[in-house]
């Protein structure tokens, strides 16, 4: 199940066999729009086989389709596949059964995981002029702690504010600015999933969390200030040589987490390193998610309200919140 950020008079799905070991075998493919289906073709055939590492793009479907459409993929594999690439937190569910049943009316009973497998997303054949945003973050932009299949992740809420264009979820949940470990890290995936997005005009940014909370389950420290720092101007110096603007989040709470995330010298990096965003020309424009979100007789934490139970991530009220501090009028054109 796939929720459009944005619509236009046709699509096509990417397929993606990045991290695969084997090559990944796929016998057929199918959408469904509401009550319209369509096979999908592969340069007009019904099967392709992607390489390990590689991706693919399925022929143009000629159906229109609208901001907010769930989009059904269905695929049928026909061989055990090896290691999938796919995204482990999408606030979403896939279902999983035996046979081929693409294009079929019903889906039988069949297991459930939370997981997106083998797709990398969907273009829109949109108006030229349409503004394109990027949310490029973690697990606060991909929807962590918001109710499953609701669509009411952080960057949903913020689609809904705009008038015109949307922006594109890039969130990886565990993701870091600095290291590789769930994903690449955000430096090493600039160009893949940010810049070459079609028609982009900006990008949203949002890291840190896991570079101060994730080391402590290992034993080891936070990421350092500067280091942080030296990221975040990083990746403002490379989206203002490729003509976007970029707005940077302030780092949100997390000392309600567990006590291997949350370490005193992790949330002293956080204030530092939030002061500086706040103060900072690196950037376009920021929007503070720290005070948003946080209690304010508690900044360290997570206001009781907006938390999703974990000290480290918000509900559904938390990711309104979260998308209601970003100023609209910093993504025209």
């Amino acid at each position: 199940m796939l929720h459009l950020a944005g619509g236009g008079e046709a699509f096509r799905v990417r397929f993606t066999n990045r991290y695969g070991r084997t090559s990944l075998a796929i016998a057929a493919a199918g959408v469904a729009v509401g009550h319209r289906r369509a096979a999908l073709t592969f340069d007009g055939a019904e099967q392709c086989t992607i390489s390990a590492g590689e991706e693919v793009v399925a022929d143009p479907v000629d159906l229109p389709v609208a901001a907010g459409t769930d989009l059904v993929v269905d695929l049928y594999l026909p061989r055990k596949t090896g290691l999938a690439t796919y995204s482990h937190r999408p606030a979403e569910v896939a279902r999983i059964a035996d046979g081929n049943h693409v294009m079929s009316p019903a889906f039988p009973w069949s297991d459930q995981v939370e997981g997106r497998f083998y797709i990398s997303g969907v273009d829109v054949l949109a108006p030229a002029d349409t503004p394109i945003a990027v949310a490029f973050g973690d697990s606060w932009f991909e929807g962590v702690g918001t109710t499953t299949s609701a669509n009411h992740r952080s960057v949903d809420f913020l689609n809904r504010r705009l008038t015109r264009g949307w922006v594109v979820n890039q969130g990886i949940a565990g993701n870091r600015l600095l290291r590789d470990g769930v994903g690449e890290h955000a430096l090493a995936r600039f160009d893949r999933d940010v810049l070459s997005i079609p028609a982009l005009t900006h990008v949203l940014v949002h890291f840190g969390i896991n570079d101060l909370g994730l080391p402590g389950m290992l034993g080891k420290p936070p990421a350092p200030a500067d280091a942080l720092v030296e990221g975040f101007t990083a990746l403002a110096d490379r989206a203002h040589r490729a003509g976007l603007k970029i707005l940077a989040a302030t780092i949100g709470p997390f000392a309600g987490a567990g006590p291997g995330i949350r370490t005193p010298e992790g949330l002293i990096i956080r204030r530092e390193v939030n002061d500086w965003i706040r103060t900072t020309d690196a950037f376009d424009s920021v929007f503070d998610v720290a005070r948003s979100v946080g209690n304010p007789h508690a900044l360290d934490y997570i206001h009781p309200v907006l938390d999703a139970g974990d000290g480290m991530h918000l509900n559904d009220k938390g990711a309104e919140a979260m998308a209601g501090s970003v100023n609209v009028g910093d993504l025209e054109p």
